[in-house]
């Protein structure tokens, strides 16, 4: 068993540097004084996909129409937007603060599938919705396939593609 000395500043100095990584979360803001609108915020999102289109819904309540920036360039859909801090003209005297403030940044990654020129995006209720429509040939389609040799046909769901080709043995 080896003996070690007890360094009590050696402990000191642990707990000053998380003291330090933990508040230096305030200080990484934009160059603002106030660390109540330094501090950025992630909205939630939800996205679900059915036959004709994907949709993403983002909690953004308190945000204005013109607070949101909503772009499509190569394939990444980005959301920006911020949430500002009103000041009055009063002292006011919080007891807490657990909204965020400050601008915040989404980037998804969209497939080839979506129709670039149906996107539509509207705002209730502090939810943005976007919706992006698929294009015409991403859509399933139906496909008769005539079963056996009687004339009887039967309805299968698929998606077209290109037909594979047949190998046959020689």
């Amino acid at each position: 068993m080896a003996i070690t000395r007890w360094d009590p500043f050696r402990e000191v100095a642990t707990l000053q540097n998380r003291l330090n990584s933990l508040f230096q979360d305030y200080n990484r803001g934009e160059g603002s004084e106030d660390p109540i609108t330094a501090a950025a915020f992630v909205p939630p999102v939800d996205i679900y996909e059915d036959d004709h289109k994907i949709v993403l819904k983002l909690e953004v309540p308190g945000l204005k129409q013109e607070d949101l920036d909503i772009q499509l360039e190569n394939n990444t859909l980005t959301v920006r937007g911020e949430r500002k801090f009103e000041k009055e003209e009063k002292e006011e005297n919080f007891h807490r603060i657990e909204r965020r403030y400050g601008s915040f940044y989404r980037a998804f990654t969209i497939p080839n599938t979506v129709n670039p020129d149906s996107i539509k995006a509207d705002y209730d209720a502090g939810v943005l919705r976007i919706q992006l429509e698929k294009r015409a040939e991403a859509k399933p389609k139906q496909i008769k396939v005539q079963v056996g040799s009687t004339g009887t046909s039967k309805q299968v769901e698929g998606v077209s593609s290109k037909p594979a080709e047949s190998k046959t043995a020689a």
